[in-house]
């Protein structure tokens, strides 16, 4: 076991609710640079949070929770990526594995 595995849920849930209200936050911090620094956005700990439901949540539910909002309003906002920024994405999301 892990000492991620060991770490107490409710400590692990409060640490994610502090990240996603840290993400709301900071729209400033663009999905595309997300992705280009950390190879995952919001939209990835979105999928996440659709994964671990089991089914209880979709696409569209997931992320209105992690964005606090419909997606497309918050996609609204946001600028079109530049080539480089899809650059940065494309080599840091292949570090994944």
């Amino acid at each position: 076991m892990s000492s991620l595995d060991a770490l107490d849920d409710h400590v692990a849930a409060n640490a994610f609710r502090r990240l996603v209200t840290h993400l709301r936050h900071r729209e400033d911090a663009q999905n595309i640079d997300l992705m280009g620094l950390a190879g995952f956005c919001r939209n990835c700990l979105a999928d996440w949070v659709e994964e671990a439901s089991d089914g209880a949540l979709d696409k569209a539910s997931a992320r209105e929770l992690v964005y606090g909002e419909p997606y497309a309003a918050f996609k609204a906002r946001q600028p079109e990526a530049t080539p480089e920024q899809l650059d940065a994405m494309r080599i840091s999301v292949a570090k994944n594995g």
